[in-house]
């Protein structure tokens, strides 16, 4: 019998271990919206990776997901498309996702009721929950510009678009000077008085018709305003949830059994903060850079559907 000899060199290679994969807080519902995927003012990359930090039973996407209002064939940066990638993996492992169309995604409305596997195209979804029924719908439904000037409202979602590209050159200039950033969009709200009315219409409405229909809860976005608040109607008290948004507050709605209904704030989570992507691309980055041929395909794969 042969014994084989190992020749070990006195100085082996030292093989960097790879860093320890976060652990996924486990959530039964998270709820996102206004991401407006195809602008300048989505964070995608910092959606992305709270989307990976998180363990979600069911995933609500309450509107304004993909702003096709002003999507441009010019502008579809890969970090977006690993969102939508991401997301139909989510799906294909069994999360129940649910896309809510809003007003910068109106054009999904007329496919209302469309599923595929786990995820279903929907105007208005109710979660029956064990701290009380939860309604959900974006809201630009109380909107009065979108209701009777939607031109109105179109020129001034592109208006806004521009004020998110000046305040980004703003911001890189504060950064040189090492003075804090600035949110200019927030501050124009906060200043005008007709803005903070209109924003506790929306809520009081909101409120109003969720106690008519006997809902413990409803949640929006629409507005860009993440809140948690009670408010009391002629019906009782309703909980109004609003979930913000992935352009000038990064905020979602988590809902566990234990805490109930929480806001969740990017931007003080210590686990993002330091997060640091410095790992080479993965396959579904690289696909994300693909060719559209090879996009779609990845997409119908995601969604066990043969092209």
């Amino acid at each position: 019998m042969s014994v084989a000899t190992v020749l070990v060199p006195e100085n082996p290679p030292v093989v960097p271990a790879r860093p320890a994969a976060r652990r996924k807080r486990r959530v039964q519902v998270a709820v996102i919206s206004d991401v407006h995927l195809g602008t300048y003012g989505c964070h995608a990359t910092e959606l992305l990776r709270y989307l990976k930090s998180i363990r979600p039973q069911v995933l609500v996407l309450n509107g304004d997901i993909v702003d096709i209002w002003q999507f441009s064939k010019n502008y579809w940066p890969p970090a977006h498309m690993r969102v939508v990638r991401y997301l139909a993996g989510l799906a294909a492992k069994g999360v129940k996702i649910h896309y809510l169309t809003g007003n910068h995604d109106e054009l999904l409305r007329k496919f209302a009721g469309l599923k595929l596997g786990n995820f279903r195209l929907d105007n208005k979804l109710v979660l029956d929950l064990p701290h009380g029924r939860t309604w959900l719908f974006h809201g630009d439904v109380f909107d009065v510009t979108m209701r009777h000037s939607r031109w109105l409202a179109k020129l001034g979602g592109h208006g806004y678009d521009l004020l998110i590209l000046i305040n980004r050159f703003v911001n890189y200039l504060l950064a040189k000077l090492g003075r804090p950033r600035v949110a200019l969009s927030k501050l124009v709200k906060e200043r005008v008085k007709s803005a903070v009315s209109a924003v506790s219409n929306f809520e009081e409405t909101a409120a109003a018709i969720a106690a008519d229909e006997g809902y413990r809860y409803v949640a929006c976005g629409h507005i860009h305003q993440p809140e948690i608040k009670t408010l009391h109607t002629e019906k009782g008290e309703v909980i109004y949830l609003n979930s913000g948004d992935w352009v000038e507050n990064l905020t979602a709605l988590e809902y566990t059994a234990e805490a109930g209904w929480q806001l969740y704030y990017y931007n003080n989570d210590p686990a993002m903060q330091q997060a640091v992507e410095t790992e080479a691309a993965d396959a579904a980055e690289e696909l994300a850079d693909a060719n559209p041929a090879q996009l779609l395909e990845g997409l119908l794969a995601e969604f066990k559907i043969k092209a």
